[in-house]
């Protein structure tokens, strides 16, 4: 159950205290109808918190959507049963990091028959210049970096999942910094004072607002896309590697995102941030570190939360505190269990569980947002560095 911390912030879980003094400064925005809710992943972002939920009337904050626009998960349940699994799967993490590429930066290197076909059948609001619409194409279909991965994992059933997590890539971010600089200059054209310039803003009816949500939702297309294509890969690249199986559920969700809602008597501008929507029956996915159980979960529609619930675990360490307080001896034991990129383990390090909240914990936390439909353990990680 949420604590109220004051009447401008409602709290899912025990939040560390700089944490709650920055979404305090989101929350005190004139912009904010009602209150922001912070859920129990919540920690440290740039301007916004992440994993807040901010409910705006007549504006919309574009660092608060951030610059992976459209980050999410997908998750695509097989009839392959854990059993009919070989010993070794490490040819198929091979095949897997063949199919997907990762890392910063990363592309095909090449135009894919579906990244033309996409682009072609949505058009930007606005031009994009050679260079980015390059970007979009080659970066179609690719994971990216940081805490972006992909798993082989096992529900309750001994049933086989493919689990990604990426967004909207290159472009997104381009997209998201550009509108995030024209907020600050027209935040300062309008001499609007913020406690953080992060939180600068646009207000509905303006050229700029429109600019926005046309270049936002179209990124959020893209991200809900390039996660398809990569989990389409994926799956083809296992059921070909075995040579049986196919796919029989698949969950596709954003949890970086800003929509236009009706909560209460108000049409509102509803972000999440690092959180999902979560209205009774919306399926979600919510992982944990790269050691970790994720889960599969069904919203329950608490109005509180603005019918949204965490999206992973959360960070409790920056990555530079990871990399400098967790040992490549101890990510291995962590990860004994699994297949993994074990001969870049000193380049995964800021990624370790223990740079993360316990997931188990978070659920308990959310147990009033959300229900939990599966739990899957991974066998095979991939990421991107």
């Amino acid at each position: 159950m949420p604590a109220r911390v004051d009447d401008k912030l409602l709290v899912w879980g025990d939040i560390e205290e700089n944490t709650l003094a920055q979404a305090r400064k989101a929350a005190r925005l004139s912009i904010v109808e009602g209150h922001v809710a912070l859920m129990p992943d919540a920690h440290i972002g740039i301007g916004a918190t992440i994993g807040s939920v901010i409910p705006t009337e007549n504006a919309v904050i574009p660092s608060a959507v951030g610059v992976d626009i459209g980050c999410g998960m997908v998750a695509v349940r097989t009839d392959v049963r854990q059993e009919q699994l070989p010993d070794d799967l490490k040819p198929l993490l091979r095949k897997i990091e063949h199919a997907v590429p990762a890392g910063v930066g990363k592309g095909h290197g090449r135009v894919t028959k579906a990244a033309d076909a996409w682009l072609g059948s949505h058009p930007p609001a606005r031009g994009l210049s050679d260079k980015q619409v390059k970007t979009t194409l080659q970066q179609f279909g690719t994971l990216g970096s940081g805490n972006h991965f992909l798993e082989v994992a096992i529900d309750e059933d001994g049933l086989t999942w493919i689990v990604l997590h990426s967004g909207s890539r290159g472009i997104g971010n381009q997209l998201a910094t550009l509108h995030i600089s024209k907020a600050k200059k027209d935040m300062k054209r309008a001499l609007v004072s913020l406690e953080d310039p992060d939180l600068a803003y646009f207000v509905q009816g303006t050229p700029d607002f429109d600019a926005y949500i046309a270049d936002m939702r179209w990124a959020q297309d893209y991200a809900m896309e390039n996660r398809a294509a990569m989990v389409d890969a994926a799956v083809a690249v296992l059921l070909k590697f075995l040579g049986f199986g196919s796919e029989i559920e698949r969950v596709n969700c954003h949890h970086n995102f800003a929509a236009r809602e009706r909560h209460g008597a108000k049409d509102l501008w509803v972000t999440r941030k690092g959180a999902i929507k979560a209205d009774v029956g919306d399926l979600g996915i919510i992982p944990g570190s790269m050691g970790a159980r994720t889960f599969i979960v069904r919203g329950k529609g608490n109005e509180l939360s603005y019918n949204s619930c965490s999206h992973g675990a959360g960070r409790k360490m920056s990555r530079t505190q990871a990399r400098k307080q967790i040992s490549e001896e101890a990510l291995r034991e962590q990860m004994k269990d699994r297949v993994w990129l074990d001969d870049r383990a000193r380049q995964l390090l800021d990624e370790g569980p223990d740079a993360y909240k316990d997931i188990e914990q978070v659920m308990r936390e959310q147990a009033d947002l959300v229900e939990i439909v599966h739990e899957l353990h991974g066998i095979v990680n991939y990421k991107g560095l």
